[in-house]
């Protein structure tokens, strides 16, 4: 009897899980992800053959219209800063950054870069200018000695461009030198914060005053450092625009508090960006961002900011009040989910940022490229900041209030191009997406400026 039973109850058991079996499967089956639908971007022509990779560089203005900035490399010929109508589809060429800079008769090395967005603030644009001049001494980026004749790059100028009048305003520099690779705004209260490159510097400008600070650096020995006194420096500031506290992060996951009525800077103490999730760094090795956030959002409906981890590309919550780091979902794209690759960009991707709807989510991310049914690799020829390997651009939403993903798919150019070394995303008023890569024309490659319709982006509630 008990024989029998114990054979019953193990054919119902086998039963009870083919059926379990079954119902996944179904379900699997029925909730099953397709591949997203390709998406195709137009493509403008700026008119400046020079302009290369740009990081950050981009916003969309009150008037709706878009601003960015076309970087350059080489010591004598500045970046460029345009204006796009989406209205009139028009291109308005706005000035050269040494030029804007005052620097156009010294003969010193070009401002060749902006490494943040624009800010406005009482009908003005802010940003700040950067190096683009650079060579590999010693196994790391530097910025490059001036040519016979030419004079050292001078420093980044934090700057004012007004649309009204077509002016441009310059508060000077903010460390002899150094670029300002990071930069935000407290829109409220008219001040300016910036990181400088490669020290690391913390330094603040305020508009109304006219007063510069240097707080000195939170990084050790910044980008310029030997061993284990290098560390990677933070391309993302997050300003509460209600307090006025500033934050950024370090290589080694610390997240550092600026306390607007102290002046004073202070490591947060709840929590840190340090999470098993992201994966496992040294943060000596400048082959990455280490614990770093790559970008940051304020979402003022929780009063917290939503920001994307490099390399492994998770969306993570910073509640500023309760000082804790929420992980939330990886962000990157369904191909990079399911082969569980880490993103080819070595530092991870800029292009994040809060739509204008207030509460979507806009993310410009990689994914791999298979052929044949095996993925393309590429080769891996740097670990400073460039791509590992070919791989196609996805556009990813994610709903805050609903957290809910979507990959809207692979962006494709016209003539089959892949958008390449994309870290700068604007979003228009009607939810079209603009972005700045390299686009190849004649058998010349330079970056430029495409957009992605927002009839292609379906935000589905």
């Amino acid at each position: 009897m008990n024989m029998k039973r114990k054979h019953m109850n193990r054919l119902m058991w086998r039963m009870s899980l083919v059926a379990v079996l079954q119902v996944a499967g179904s379900a699997m089956a029925a909730g099953s992800v397709e591949d997203p639908p390709k998406l195709m971007a137009d493509v403008y022509d700026s008119g400046f053959k020079e302009g290369h990779d740009t990081y950050n560089g981009m916003s969309t203005g009150s008037d709706g219209k878009i601003y960015y900035v076309l970087c350059t490399t080489v010591h004598d010929v500045a970046g460029r800063m345009f204006c796009f109508d989406p209205a009139s589809k028009k291109i308005t060429t706005i000035g050269d950054l040494t030029e804007m800079c005052g620097e156009k008769d010294m003969k010193a090395v070009a401002q060749g870069k902006i490494h943040c967005c624009f800010w406005e603030y009482q009908g003005k644009l802010y940003f700040s200018t950067h190096d683009g001049y650079y060579v590999i001494l010693n196994d790391m980026e530097v910025i490059g000695p001036p040519p016979e004749g030419w004079k050292p790059y001078q420093g980044g100028h934090f700057l004012a461009y007004d649309p009204a009048s077509g002016k441009t305003e310059d508060f000077g520099i903010a460390k002899q030198g150094e670029g300002i690779i990071a930069m935000s705004m407290d829109v409220q209260r008219g001040r300016l914060y910036g990181l400088m490159w490669p020290s690391g510097d913390f330094v603040t400008y305020d508009v109304a005053t006219k007063e510069m600070k240097d707080l000195g650096s939170m990084f050790r020995d910044g980008e310029n450092g030997k061993g284990d006194r290098y560390r990677t420096i933070c391309r993302s500031i997050a300003v509460n625009p209600d307090d006025g506290a500033v934050y950024f992060s370090t290589g080694d996951g610390a997240i550092i508090h600026y306390d607007y009525s102290l002046q004073t800077l202070e490591t947060v103490k709840g929590d840190t960006m340090k999470k098993d999730y992201f994966g496992l760094y040294d943060p000596s090795n400048s082959g990455h961002m280490g614990y770093n956030w790559r970008q940051v959002v304020w979402y003022a409906s929780e009063k917290s900011f939503y920001g994307v981890h490099g390399n492994s590309g998770y969306l993570f919550r910073f509640d500023p009040k309760a000082e804790q780091v929420e992980v939330l979902e990886r962000l990157t794209s369904l191909p990079s989910k399911r082969c569980g690759m880490f993103d080819q960009f070595s530092y991870g991707y800029l292009g994040f940022t809060l739509g204008p709807d207030g509460r979507t989510l806009y993310y410009l991310t990689g994914g791999p490229i298979y052929e044949n049914g095996k993925r393309v690799t590429g080769k891996d020829t740097t670990g400073k900041g460039e791509a590992k390997g070919l791989e196609n651009l996805h556009v990813i939403t994610y709903d805050i209030p609903a957290a809910k993903y979507i990959d809207h798919g692979a962006v494709f150019m016209p003539d089959g191009q892949r958008p390449l070394y994309v870290n700068s995303i604007a979003v228009g008023k009607d939810g079209s997406v603009y972005t700045l890569c390299r686009v190849e024309r004649n058998g010349h490659t330079s970056t430029d400026l495409i957009c992605i319709p927002a009839k292609s982006i379906q935000l589905k509630r």
